[in-house]
């Protein structure tokens, strides 16, 4: 297993029991170093994505666990006057890009003995680890806003989890699920806990497979970031195994009644709170991983862009004339081309996150 340590006080991931927080110091725990990528250890045998399975940084004998995740269509269509390919991450097993992080963690957990385990989400994470912790056997409890939509809702139900809403806004979630940590149960944060970023590095793998070369240009919807920084990681392992020579602008898009990257690289020190939004995917007003976020986005050349409440009816509606029925929260990407349009070099894809028929 690639080792993980406390981003604060270095300590590392300990190998008796599962916490979501280092606990020497409260810190968040990473990769010391992302997982190398190396064409020649491909298996292309394997379910799903599986087949970079030695870039997940898993430990050796961790089961795989798969749904199929992966290998998502690249759509091409036209944008504010420019191709744009589509990666379409709304085609995953449980309809959203999550996917890719939720079976490397449940993996995880099986390698540890794990049995059940808590999550809190707004929906997508939310069913994403309750259809792979069905597959694995674990027992779930999903935490969610009570504002989370009904079908995410009885998704999550379905495969079997206990769904508990907690009135407020997205942090109650948080709360609540942390009181149950307290007590002892084993918290499967997609967003605390580092295992699935390797997973969302696979976006940068395939997207190299499919054009032939990196983007110039990936846009997409940053909630907590996962996504974000998976594919800062997959470009740069690309480019270290010799695969590319330059890594695509990374643009991250978010609500702007909740955008705290999007406040803190236009230096806006006044913006506070957690607004209202539809785009409830991206409603986190303190993302865990807030300086890498920058960090990776400032160095790619990108930046974090705001898109108004009355753009993301109008940017569903448009992709869904090209064929493309999404969520709201994905739908962040259509405002966001138009804001980019000229600005970026090509070839510029926008990732799709999350199904349209998620959404109440």
């Amino acid at each position: 297993m690639t080792p993980i340590t406390c981003i604060q006080c270095h300590q590392p991931y300990p190998k008796d029991h599962i916490p979501h927080v280092c606990p020497h110091c409260g810190g968040i725990f990473d990769f010391d170093a992302h997982p190398p990528f190396d064409p020649a250890r491909v298996e292309p045998d394997l379910p799903g994505y599986w087949p970079y399975r030695h870039s997940f940084g898993l430990p050796e004998k961790a089961p795989i666990i798969s749904l199929g995740e992966g290998n998502t269509p690249l759509v091409w269509g036209e944008a504010f006057g420019y191709e744009v390919g589509f990666k379409l991450e709304n085609l995953n097993p449980t309809g959203s890009f999550k996917d890719r992080g939720t079976a490397l963690l449940v993996s995880f957990l099986r390698s540890r003995g794990v049995s059940s385990a808590v999550e809190d989400s707004s929906g997508n994470a939310g069913a994403s680890f309750a259809a792979y912790a069905a597959r694995a056997g674990i027992e779930a409890q999903i935490f969610v806003p009570a504002y989370a939509a009904g079908p995410k809702r009885e998704q999550i139900a379905h495969y079997g989890a206990r769904v508990t809403p907690i009135p407020g806004p997205r942090i109650r979630a948080t709360e609540a699920v942390l009181e149950e940590a307290a007590q002892g149960q084993v918290y499967a944060s997609h967003a605390y806990l580092p295992h699935g970023i390797a997973g969302m590095a696979t976006v940068a793998y395939e997207l190299h497979a499919q054009l032939g070369q990196p983007p110039g240009t990936v846009i997409l919807p940053v909630g907590h970031g996962t996504l974000l920084l998976g594919l800062a990681c997959g470009f740069a392992a690309l480019e270290a195994a010799d695969l590319i020579t330059q890594q695509p602008v990374l643009v991250g898009v978010q609500a702007k009644a909740c955008a705290p990257l999007w406040a803190e690289m236009q230096g806006k020190s006044g913006y506070v709170g957690e607004g209202e939004t539809r785009a409830g995917g991206v409603r986190i007003r303190h993302p865990h991983r807030r300086d890498a976020l920058l960090e990776v986005v400032g160095a790619s050349g990108g930046t974090f862009l705001a898109a108004e409440e009355g753009q993301l009816l109008p940017g569903r509606d448009a992709l869904a004339r090209m064929g493309f029925y999404v969520e709201l929260t994905s739908a962040l990407v259509w405002d966001g081309l138009r804001q980019i349009a000229g600005q970026v070099p090509e070839p510029i894809v926008a990732v799709l996150t999350g199904s349209g028929l998620k959404d109440g």
